[in-house]
């Protein structure tokens, strides 16, 4: 299993939400380059960053920020937020991004989806973020009827080999990752699946990993000081 550190980015600075709440927005550092290197210091070697602006706005922002902590450090990046045409997809990878996540995308354009996987195949993630079951859209703002597992089996048929499941009830809770829907998600495809939302300490950490998932996005557990990157990075690695 992989540990992801995660940096989301909102006017430039590294916030963290509860629950995707924009009202909550609260910023865990002074520095998103400094934090990435922390990071890199910790043993990380992937970083999970999301563009909070692009979520909402369905555009680029902030790509600079992003490129750079590609360009500055050895961390492989993971992006997502705002990026739902193929021109924003190639933009990325072509300047040093890892891996992309499609969103929005895999409800609203799954054509867009198909010919991503087809053309950059293992480098197109797709995030399922949601709530009760349901999926949400558009930074967590606009609702659908689609169910997580009917979506994930429809991206699993395109190709997609990743998906970042986010429980968004749980996110910025520290109330610990959704096991049971991790679970039945797991079970449900073939895909490498990345827990993301709630998850608050090493222990979080061990239930993940019995579960044989892919990864686990850590993001306000490691600015609250409840979980240690270090730490978890170390167990994995026994671990394998």
């Amino acid at each position: 299993m992989i540990i992801l550190p995660a940096i989301d980015i909102k006017d430039g600075e590294c916030v963290r939400l509860f629950q995707g709440d924009f009202s909550t927005t609260e910023k865990v550092s002074d520095n998103y380059l400094d934090t990435a290197q922390k990071f890199e210091k910790d043993g990380a070697e992937w970083v999970h960053m999301v563009d909070l602006d692009g979520a909402v706005s369905g555009e680029m922002k902030n790509n600079y920020i992003f490129i750079q902590v590609a360009n500055k450090t050895n961390l492989k990046v993971e992006l997502g937020g705002g990026i739902r045409n193929l021109k924003a997809i190639s933009y990325y990878i072509e300047n040093g991004i890892d891996r992309v996540i499609l969103g929005s995308a895999a409800i609203n354009d799954p054509k867009l989806v198909e010919e991503a996987v087809k053309e950059y195949g293992e480098k197109i993630a797709v995030g399922i973020d949601a709530k009760d079951g349901f999926v949400k859209t558009s930074g967590w703002l606009k609702e659908s009827k689609v169910n997580y597992i009917d979506i994930a089996k429809r991206m699993e048929d395109i190709g997609v080999k990743t998906i970042i499941f986010t429980d968004i009830s749980r996110d910025g809770t520290l109330r610990g990752p959704n096991i049971e829907q991790l679970i039945t998600l797991n079970e449900s495809v073939s895909s490498n699946i990345i827990a993301s939302g709630g998850i608050r300490d090493i222990d979080d950490i061990k239930k993940l990993l019995d579960m044989n998932l892919y990864g686990a996005i850590c993001g306000k557990a490691i600015y609250k000081n409840t979980l240690s990157l270090k730490e978890a990075i170390e167990l994995v690695k026994r671990k394998v």
